[in-house]
């Protein structure tokens, strides 16, 4: 988890900007409060392939069926005036796990595709923690600043934690390299979406309680008497950093504990494990809504990382949340067979996510694009609900972006059901949002080789033999969003906004 230092070095938000910040013009930074933006960055960890997803290939289309990426016209699933395909799969085990499966992507993009768009990408590396930067960077398109560190710097001075990583150790995490980035825009990454809301209140939810009064009273001689005369503050007195450090565990962090997070962010309800009452805690006001979308919160880490997710934009704590499945193994053991084998269904995340494609790339690509479909869903329904209290929902002005770091290669061994595959440069990205084109594919794919090509950055036409790079994605997904980009050098792309 987290320290307190940890947490309180990124609420700069709550006690000003630094210099950097007037980069942005008074237009941009007048959206703070009128007209903001919220974004979702769901990793897609390992590789998702996007012939795996809404770009499928029928084998009556190709002229190389057996030994390309294809599908029996069978299981693939089209939709009256769309681009889009889902592959209805099912298969009794996954690879070399004795696991069953039976997904149906159909439902999800029957119903989302009008606020879905496809964009294609050939990406600039096949290693996982550089692909993973290079997808939220644009390849350091802008001075190597992040999506997220853009998204919270334009629009998240005034939320008390803006850019807010639900996930660790990925390259999505990755923090920018332009220091005059504003330190409130900067990461903060969560390690326990459940427990992690008791560390924002210094004084509630302890044992035999706190009067507030000699808590500040504790504070104040800290302060005045215990640090002021200490070798260490004698030394370092008028050191920028200890100076910041000051000044945020003062207002700062009493604003934060006023805000009552502790209980708004708390996911899980009072009882069994979480006996929130017995310490004067409560459950989240709106934790009956998540857990309802998000049933297996306690034991599946995707599912709570999205319901935190959800709560954190909802009461305006963030402007943008990264989430997504971890490498490690998922199992539910309430799928089992009852004769000590593993269950349909039963394997929520493969080891690997994505990359577990080496080992068996159909199997693993279906259940976890069906994995990542039932996170967008859920996160889709639940701000659609939310008022955002000018007559739009909190969906009108969101973004998901599907990261992923590559695509997979598009050969198989003649006729083979399952097979392992490597990574690829060539592959697409998914976006779920009002703000983008609906039921729009940018770019297509070449029915006989498997690879995407690029499209017109003013038109969005396809053209055949052209190739996007991240620096275009980059640019038209912050164009989508209304972020400022005035001299950033970044190519415009309005065939991703949605006009």
């Amino acid at each position: 988890m987290q320290s307190r230092r940890d947490l309180l070095r990124q609420l700069a938000a709550l006690g000003g900007m630094s210099a950097g910040a007037t980069l942005f013009n008074a237009r941009a930074l007048a959206q703070q409060s009128d007209d903001p933006r919220f974004l979702i960055v769901l990793c897609a960890s390992g590789g998702g392939s996007i012939l795996d997803g809404p770009l499928a290939i029928r084998a009556s289309e190709s002229a190389n069926p057996d030994t390309l990426n294809t599908f029996p016209d069978s299981v693939v699933k089209g939709f009256d005036g769309s681009p889009f395909r889902a592959v209805d799969l099912s298969a009794s085990d996954m690879g070399p796990i004795p696991a069953g499966f039976d997904v149906k992507p159909s439902d999800f993009i029957g119903r989302r595709r009008k606020d879905m768009m496809v964009a294609t990408l050939t990406g600039s590396s096949v290693n996982h923690q550089v692909a993973q930067r290079r997808s939220v960077t644009g390849n350091e398109a802008w001075k190597g600043r992040t999506l997220q560190e853009l998204v919270a710097w334009q629009y998240g001075m005034n939320a008390p934690i803006p850019n807010v990583h639900l996930l660790a150790g990925l390259g999505y995490n990755d923090s920018g390299t332009d220091d005059t980035v504003p330190s409130y825009a900067r990461r903060q990454i969560v390690a326990d979406p459940l427990v992690w809301p008791l560390s924002l209140d210094g004084s509630k939810g302890l044992e035999n309680g706190l009067d507030p009064a000699v808590l500040a009273a504790v504070r104040q001689h800290r302060d005045n008497n215990f640090e002021a005369t200490s070798r260490f503050s004698q030394i370092y007195a008028n050191s920028p950093r200890i100076k910041e450090w000051l000044r945020l565990r003062g207002e700062p962090q009493s604003k934060i504990e006023g805000l009552d997070l502790i209980s708004k962010l708390m996911v899980a309800p009072d009882g069994g494990n979480f006996p929130l009452g017995e310490f004067g805690l409560s459950s989240s006001p709106s934790g009956d809504a998540v857990r309802a979308v998000f049933p297996d919160y306690a034991t599946d880490p995707l599912q709570s990382q999205a319901a935190l997710a959800f709560l954190l934009l909802k009461y305006r704590v963030s402007v943008s949340v990264t989430l997504g499945p971890s490498f490690s193994f998922v199992y539910d053991v309430s799928k089992s067979d009852g004769a000590g084998g593993l269950g349909v269904n039963s394997v929520l995340n493969p080891p690997l996510a994505f990359d577990f494609s080496h080992q068996a790339h159909r199997a693993g690509q279906a259940v976890v694009w069906s994995r990542l479909y039932r996170v967008i869903d859920g996160l889709i329904g639940l701000l659609e609900a939310e008022d955002f209290g000018d007559g739009t929902s909190m969906w009108d002005r969101t973004m998901i972006y599907v990261a992923t770091e590559f695509g997979r290669q598009k050969t198989r061994p003649s006729g083979a059901s399952e097979w392992g595959t490597g990574h690829d440069l060539n592959n697409g990205l998914m976006v779920f949002s009002p703000l983008v084109p609906g039921d729009t594919l940018l770019g297509g794919v070449d029915p006989d080789t498997g690879k995407t090509y690029g499209f017109d950055r003013s038109t969005g036409a396809p053209e055949p033999g052209k190739e996007m790079a991240e620096a275009d994605i980059f640019s038209g997904l912050l164009g989508a969003l209304n972020i400022d980009t005035a001299d950033s050098g970044l190519p415009d792309v309005p065939a991703m906004r949605r006009s």
